[in-house]
């Protein structure tokens, strides 16, 4: 393809953590651009956004739904694929939307609230034939490129035992409780999920254990 892929993201505004890493990794080998966007549920922060990041006014959202509703109609410059950088509560929705409007889909983890959305959300794979890529940002950072490097070309020997740990003190005082948007809902079981930190970061620890080691979780 001579042209660069068009990208529509959802989520990622005005306060948002992981939607300016994937604007950036989307950019960095030149082949991906951003053209369309509703990157929050605030209409008046999408369009901020859209207009910081030099988006036409026409093509910044309100909602998710009035972008894929408008942007499946397109008959010019139309998406090639949406991301979707929403807290977890927000995956299933969009993401089976997008596929059923049309959309390849590219989705941060974890891919759904549940076990009963994740398994819903692969039927809709399997029946529209779109692709749908889960990401992990870690594993593009160049230090788990080596260490993946190092087990590969056994110069460590045989791996016998895997370690992990997963620091983060930032929530480790109770934040939520001053308004801080990415600890109110990192901090609600409706919102991240019922296994709380390990649906958020234990799911960077598995996805580490294996595309370090090589190996494939059996069984927890």
């Amino acid at each position: 393809m001579k042209r660069k892929l068009r990208m529509g993201m959802i989520g990622g505004g005005p306060g948002a953590f992981i939607g300016d890493i994937h604007r950036k990794a989307a950019a960095m080998d030149g082949m991906i651009e951003l053209v369309a966007g509703a990157f929050s549920s605030d209409p008046k922060k999408s369009r901020t956004a859209g207009k910081a990041l030099g988006l036409s006014p026409q093509r910044v959202y309100p909602s998710f739904e009035d972008m894929l509703r408008q942007e499946k109609q397109a008959t010019k410059d139309r998406l090639d694929f949406v991301s979707i950088v929403t807290p977890n509560y927000l995956h299933f929705a969009p993401a089976k939307m997008a596929m059923e409007s049309g959309f390849h889909v590219i989705m941060d983890k974890p891919i759904t609230l549940n076990l009963t959305e994740a398994k819903k959300l692969r039927d809709v794979v399997r029946r529209t034939g779109k692709l749908f890529a889960l990401t992990h940002t870690y594993t593009g950072y160049p230090m788990i490129k080596e260490a993946r490097s190092l087990v590969a070309s056994r110069k460590l020997g045989a791996i016998r035992k895997i370690y992990i740990e997963y620091s983060q003190g930032w929530l480790a005082s109770r934040v939520e409780a001053s308004g801080n948007k990415q600890a109110v809902w990192r901090t609600d079981p409706a919102k991240a999920g019922l296994g709380g930190a390990l649906g958020d970061i234990g799911t960077h620890a598995a996805n580490l254990a294996e595309y370090v080691s090589g190996a494939r979780i059996t069984s927890v």
